[in-house]
C-alpha cells in the first residue's frame, strides 16, 4: 500500500513538470515573456523542465512496478498515470490558462477516464 500511494505521490510531482515543460512556453509567450525566443531556445527550455520530470517519474516507475516488487503492472501504471495526467493539465488549464473553461463534456470525459481505471484494476 505504501508504494502504491508514493508512487502516485510522484506521479502527480511528475505531471506538474511535464506539464510545466509541454505547456508552460504557450503561457509564457501569452505573457510577452517568450515573444522573441527562437523555437530551438523554447524547446531547449522545455527540455530542461522535463529532465526535472524524470527525477520522479523514474522512480514512481521503479516503485509502483510489480517487476520490482511493487503493486501495480505495467498496464495499471500508464492507466494510472495518464489519469493522473490529464487532471494535473485540466487543473492547470483552468487556473493558469484563465482562457480555458471547464464544460460538461470534460466532466464526462473525465467519467470515462475513471472508468478506464477502474477496469484496468479488475481481474
Amino acid at each position: 500500500m505504501k508504494a502504491g500511494i508514493i508512487t502516485v505521490i510522484l506521479l502527480i510531482i511528475s505531471n506538474f513538470f511535464m506539464t510545466a515543460a509541454w505547456y508552460g512556453n504557450l503561457k509564457l509567450k501569452e505573457m510577452h515573456i517568450s515573444t522573441d525566443w527562437p523555437l530551438i531556445l523554447v524547446i531547449l527550455a522545455s527540455w530542461g523542465v522535463a529532465f526535472i520530470e524524470y527525477f520522479f517519474m523514474i522512480p514512481a516507475n521503479n516503485i509502483g512496478s510489480r517487476i520490482n516488487g511493487g503493486p501495480f503492472s505495467l498496464m495499471q501504471l500508464k492507466i494510472i498515470q495518464e489519469a493522473i495526467s490529464l487532471t494535473v493539465f485540466t487543473v492547470i488549464s483552468v487556473t493558469v490558462f484563465n482562457s480555458e473553461a471547464l464544460q460538461w463534456n470534460h466532466i464526462v470525459a473525465f467519467g470515462l477516464i475513471i472508468g478506464a481505471v477502474f477496469f484496468a484494476f479488475l481481474k
